[in-house]
């Protein structure tokens, strides 16, 4: 796998895993196999992932928790990152709540179910407007003076919350939804790409009308002998140096379908066919 230095000095390999679905219907509740959950996450040390994206509203807890089962004491050179901000109501219910204290807490919350001193990276969920953005922000300036964030990061801002936030903090990562089909995050992409800031899809495998029986996505992955969701990876991990995709599951063969996507490499030509029949319609799904 390529590499991406977060920050400055945390290098990860580019290909992720996104720790959402080790969870119950809804991102609620704990898994339906735990057993296998917990060999999800070791089998992705073994196969070379070195970058798990969590946070503290996936379950909730029970994400952080299962990694901190699986994976405690953590191996040299992965980065475990998490986020808060966002409230769990329910099964696929996601209220913001950016208040500097609770923000404060969850990230206390987090250190403790992880296992760890500090977190390398740590994600502001989303930018609650019923609190002022540079005081979210600012809570995580001072986190990160305590030693308890080494870097902070983002999830679904304009470019203009992005500037707004660097105001206040050095942002390592954005996190926005991002794939082949669904590309109106492109404007933030492309500053943090001149920013060299990481650049975290989620959602990544999601091809819409290209992953059809007669669509480009599939008649090129049966060139190269791949699926169409190893294509869809194969095709963020091109576009940019700076994105890091992060693929969830559940299921151990999943996972090792996802890893090898990082072995194949799409010609200029494949890519550009690709990227002209993607759209930019509005997505949908869970936070990540």
């Amino acid at each position: 796998m390529t590499t991406f230095t977060l920050g400055g000095d945390l290098p990860v390999n580019r290909l992720g895993f996104g720790a959402m679905r080790l969870t119950g219907k809804g991102v609620w509740g704990p898994p339906d196999d735990h057993d296998e959950c917990v060999r999800v996450l070791r089998r992705l040390v073994e196969l070379g992932v070195n970058f798990i994206d969590t946070a503290d509203s996936y379950g909730p807890f029970v994400s952080e928790e299962l990694i901190k089962e699986a994976l405690h004491p953590y191996a040299d050179g992965l980065v475990v990152a998490t986020k808060a901000g966002l409230l769990r109501t329910g099964p696929d219910e996601w209220p913001p709540l950016g208040f500097p204290a609770y923000l404060r807490q969850q990230c206390e919350m987090s250190l403790r179910r992880l296992g760890l001193d500090t977190i390398d990276l740590f994600q502001l969920h989303r930018i609650d407007t019923k609190f002022p953005a540079e005081d979210q922000v600012g809570e995580l300036v001072k986190l990160q003076q305590e030693g308890k964030i080494r870097h902070i990061g983002l999830s679904e801002v304009t470019v203009d919350q992005l500037e707004a936030a660097q105001n206040v903090a050095t942002i390592a990562s954005v996190q926005n939804m991002y794939n082949l089909s669904v590309r109106t995050a492109e404007p933030v992409l492309e500053a943090c790409e001149s920013q060299d800031i990481g650049f975290i899809p989620w959602f990544p495998l999601a091809a819409g009308p290209l992953a059809a029986a007669d669509g480009p996505l599939q008649r090129i992955a049966a060139d190269h002998g791949a699926s169409a969701s190893q294509l869809a990876l194969a095709w963020l991990l091109k576009r940019s140096p700076v994105l890091l995709p992060i693929p969830g599951t559940s299921k151990v063969a999943h996972l090792e379908e996802n890893v090898a996507a990082a072995s194949i490499e799409l010609s200029d030509d494949e890519f550009d066919t690709l990227s002209k029949a993607g759209s930019a319609p509005p997505g949908s799904g869970n936070p990540a």
